[in-house]
């Protein structure tokens, strides 16, 4: 035989030089979830392992995996009951949740890279994205909200923000406010091709942020659709968007693909709290290893083409790659 392919996978170290796709701290985001009260830490019951943190624990759980060379966070917040209504108010409340653990995170942490979400779920009475008018989730109308809220993490110190609605025209009505506001340098990451999925059931209950009333499907993707999703990217990159998004990843690689093809920015990819889940599951019945699954399904995603990737398995993908 004139060609052998196994010699190039012979041992460990040839396997490793020639690899097409490498993994490092430096192609992580990572999500945090922030919730009110003082000395908490309150487990995920869907996501084991994974938690909630007051703001005076959350500065201890970022300087874990600044330990390990994770540098770049995606903040999310638990907003208690009272300060939810069907516009939002509080989502862009300067004294708010969100932007009081932006201040503390930034005060603390100069040198990361932290980035916000941008939607009325957690703020909502209904649990959707946004403003609800005769059972409708209004569009112009919350892509006022929306842009307040942005300019309002802005002001605390954020990064960048993070429009996770789906909301037609968002991006551009954000990134003029943002402008407007003298934040041009604030970055946007646009949700672009985020379908209606149901791999999103556990990070619904870490934020208490189902929705009260029908779906989501109205504003977010057809699962059967990829040309939608490139032709979403567009319009963000378009609008105005720094880096574009395809979530979930895992049952999305064929989207991050095609989307990769046409972008002029960074893709993101967000391995999302269903995909943490199953592997959590299927691990703890012994029926995955769970470290390979982890390994596997992010280098996968990479693989795709994504440049970023948002996963809740960010500090233990981090310390086996170091050990590997």
């Amino acid at each position: 035989m004139n060609q052998r392919p196994r010699r190039l996978r012979s041992s460990a170290v040839i396997r490793n030089l020639v690899a097409e796709t490498t993994l490092s701290a430096n192609d992580f985001l990572v999500p945090l979830f922030i919730e009110h009260g003082k000395h908490s830490k309150s487990e995920i019951h869907s996501m084991p392992g994974y938690y909630r943190f007051s703001l005076d624990e959350i500065l201890n759980e970022i300087e874990e995996h600044v330990k390990v060379g994770l540098k770049s966070f995606l903040l999310f917040v638990k907003e208690n009951d009272d300060f939810k209504d069907n516009d939002g108010t509080a989502a862009a409340n300067p004294n708010g949740l969100m932007q009081m653990a932006i201040h503390k995170i930034k005060s603390q942490f100069p040198d990361i890279i932290l980035m916000s979400d941008v939607a009325l779920d957690p703020y909502s009475t209904f649990g959707h994205d946004g403003i609800v008018e005769n059972n409708e989730i209004v569009n112009d109308k919350t892509n006022i909200a929306l842009a307040a809220m942005a300019v309002s993490h802005a002001n605390a110190g954020v990064d960048w923000v993070a429009p996770s609605d789906m909301m037609d025209g968002r991006v551009a009505a954000i990134r003029k406010a943002l402008d407007d506001n003298g934040f041009s340098n604030c970055g946007i990451m646009a949700y672009s091709a985020k379908y209606a999925s149901c791999f999103y059931g556990p990070f619904r209950d870490a934020l208490d942020s189902a929705p009260g009333f029908g779906d989501k499907k109205t504003y977010q993707m057809n699962p059967a659709n990829v040309k939608e999703g490139v032709f979403e990217a567009q319009l963000d990159l378009a609008e105005g968007a720094d880096m574009v998004m395809v979530k979930p990843a895992g049952a999305y690689l064929d989207v991050i693909k095609a989307v990769k093809e046409i972008a002029t920015k960074p893709v993101s990819a967000y391995q999302v709290s269903g995909e943490y889940a199953m592997i959590k599951a299927a691990a703890a019945k012994g029926w995955v290893n769970e470290d390979a699954a982890i390994i596997e399904s992010l280098t996968a995603i990479k693989r795709a083409g994504a440049d970023v990737i948002a996963t809740y398995f960010a500090k233990t993908a981090v310390n086996l790659i170091n050990k590997s």
